[in-house]
């Protein structure tokens, strides 16, 4: 039996078709892929297993990668194989807009002759179910069914059943290109039509094409801001406009811990910056598809709210544990769902109004649309900001009346009022002015601790919290108000491992886990954004430099770092990060 994966997370690069993606390791093996969305059960799911958990494998059988790129304004991924007998390339994409979702794997022979092995290892539903295989009626390939689902490989090569793998041997000489395409379809339908390989390759390198001409932005790292705004795109469910934190569940935030989360959801906290990094780089498709996204979630009962929905905007995102799966690297458990869905946390409010407001801004909405959705989400919040709440962190340890969850009330009163304002919109202005005076003399009594001359974590607390440095980018106080500064201060001081920034310090017991975990690669970027705007445009500009060096060689970034490595921690692509890195980077370019 093979041991857990220990490839490392950083290996991996994101193919995907805007509707699911696929990981694709260094060694020429898709190790996670969920078909037909991004939150569905898995297909192939090595990457929190084995490779009997389920694997498609294209690659040397003796050889190793020697460069790999994503050809240049897309997401087909290019692997170079250096062998004794040669040079090989694994091109490797998936087709935006397919009526099913098709992996497309194209070997391309560069020099010499190279023996070559495919290893098709397909288990559905989270490596559980093991598929009937059989051979393809009329042409090359084979055909996996379990239950609803029905997987289709298609390829010239000839296959033979293994061990419960399908697998096939062959050369790849110089000039010579040779495909493999695997589709998706119910399993109570026709196969799936499958695309000719090199006509797909043609038309998704146009569509990238198309798509990243829209593109605007002219700063500092353009690359990486560019190749962070295609890796967003490639995170967006385009039939609804539904943006994912990350395509993977439960890469651990500490090898070997507990704090392994399934990420393939919506969360309402990356709305504004998401809606502002697309906005601000030209791409207003995106933006819009997002605002609207989000104004079909909330819709409902105000008191229904919630943190984070599917891609469609579904409520119940139920958490279960499978204990068939022993974790990547042997980080269990091994989570589907996420029970923070049922959490409060005040902040929502404030993102959620703050969203919309900037949607206003940028003519992505009607003026007065959904100003009545609004209307009754902000009476809510009139009855409920003084409750405490789990705060951003979703933690697990009890209710606290957490400084930034506070901070975010008041904006949802302050964007509230401003858009009343500015578009002659109806509402109890003057009461929610009084809402937001209120919060902000609470805030500035109990959140803030005169003893460290900083912000802290909840009232009454010492505790710090990176969230912290967003105070001044929500408007909440001036970047150089010294009381920002001693928090800038205390935090550089109490909260930074290595040069990194955490989000808190686990070992103070907050949130009612085990101790331990990476530097939150968003946070470290916010402290960048502070430095800039205090007047430190220098060590700003250090720092980003830094964190933009911890990308993989596709641009790629994780949730979280190990700070004394930069090995990646947690879910990846993280959305946070790169929305994080583009609107750094938007920041620091002024």
């Amino acid at each position: 039996m093979d041991g857990p994966n220990q490839q490392p997370i950083a290996d991996y690069a994101l193919i995907g078709d805007c509707s699911t993606a696929a990981l694709v390791g260094r060694d020429g093996s898709i190790d996670w892929l969920c078909l037909p969305r991004f939150d569905s059960p898995s297909c192939f799911a090595a990457l929190l297993g084995t490779p009997n958990h389920g694997r498609f494998l294209v690659a040397p059988e003796d050889g190793a990668c020697v460069h790999r790129q994503y050809r240049d304004g897309s997401l087909v991924l290019e692997t170079v194989f250096a062998c004794a007998g040669g040079e090989v390339a694994v091109i490797d994409f998936m087709i935006p807009g397919a009526a099913n979702s098709s992996v497309v794997r194209i070997v391309e022979g560069r020099r010499g002759t190279v023996a070559m092995r495919a290893e098709l290892v397909v288990r559905f539903d989270y490596g559980c179910s093991v598929p009937w295989v059989t051979q393809r009626r009329g042409g090359n390939g084979v055909v996996a069914i379990a239950g609803p689902d029905m997987v289709v490989l298609r390829t010239p090569v000839p296959l033979g059943g293994e061990d419960l793998r399908t697998v096939g041997r062959f050369t790849v000489e110089e000039g010579e290109r040779v495909p493999f395409v695997l589709s998706h379809g119910p399993s109570h339908l026709p196969m799936p039509i499958s695309p000719d390989a090199d006509d797909a390759l043609f038309e998704t390198e146009a569509y990238w094409a198309d798509w990243s001409a829209q593109g605007r932005y002219e700063g500092i790292a353009p690359e990486a801001v560019k190749r962070s705004l295609l890796l967003l795109k490639g995170l967006t469910y385009a039939p609804t406009g539904g943006i994912v934190a990350a395509a993977t569940t439960s890469l651990p935030e500490a090898v070997g811990g507990v704090r392994n989360w399934d990420y393939r959801y919506c969360w309402l906290r990356d709305a504004t910056i998401t809606l502002f990094a697309f906005m601000q780089a030209g791409f207003t498709g995106e933006a819009r598809a997002w605002a609207e996204w989000l104004q079909r979630s909330v819709a409902g009962s105000p008191a229904q709210l919630q943190i984070m929905y599917g891609l469609g905007g579904e409520r119940r995102l139920e958490e279960m544990e499978l204990p068939w799966l022993p974790g990547w690297g042997g980080s269990a458990p091994v989570r589907t769902g996420n029970a923070a869905a049922a959490q409060l946390q005040l902040d929502v409010y404030g993102e959620v109004m703050s969203a919309l407001h900037m949607a206003r801004e940028n003519d992505l909405l009607p003026g007065s649309s959904p100003w009545a959705l609004q209307r009754g989400l902000v009476r809510h919040l009139e009855q409920v900001w003084r409750e405490p709440d789990e705060g951003m962190w979703e933690t697990r340890g009890g209710k606290k009346h957490f400084t930034f969850s506070k901070v975010m009330a008041w904006v949802g009163f302050d964007r509230m009022i401003q858009d009343a304002e500015a578009y002659g919109l109806e509402g109890e202005v003057d009461r929610w002015r009084a809402a937001r005076d209120e919060i902000h003399a609470l805030v500035c009594e109990h959140g803030f601790d005169a003893r460290q001359n900083s912000f802290v974590q909840s009232f009454g607390a010492a505790a710090l919290d990176a969230n912290l440095l967003l105070l001044p980018v929500v408007g909440f106080i001036d970047a150089n108000d010294p009381r920002m500064v001693g928090t800038v201060a205390a935090i550089e001081a109490g909260l930074m491992q290595d040069g990194f920034v955490l989000r808190y310090r686990a070992e103070a017991g907050v949130d009612g886990l085990p101790d331990g975990e990476g530097a939150f690669v968003a946070c470290s970027f916010w402290l960048a954004t502070c430095l800039h705007m205090q007047g430190r445009p220098g060590e700003a500009r250090a720092l980003f430099d830094r964190l933009v060096g911890l990308c993989n060689e596709v641009g790629m970034l994780s949730e979280e770092v190990d700070p004394r490595t930069g090995a990646f921690l947690g879910n990846v692509p993280q959305a946070f990060s790169h929305v994080a890195l583009v609107t750094t980077a938007m920041r620091l370019s002024k």
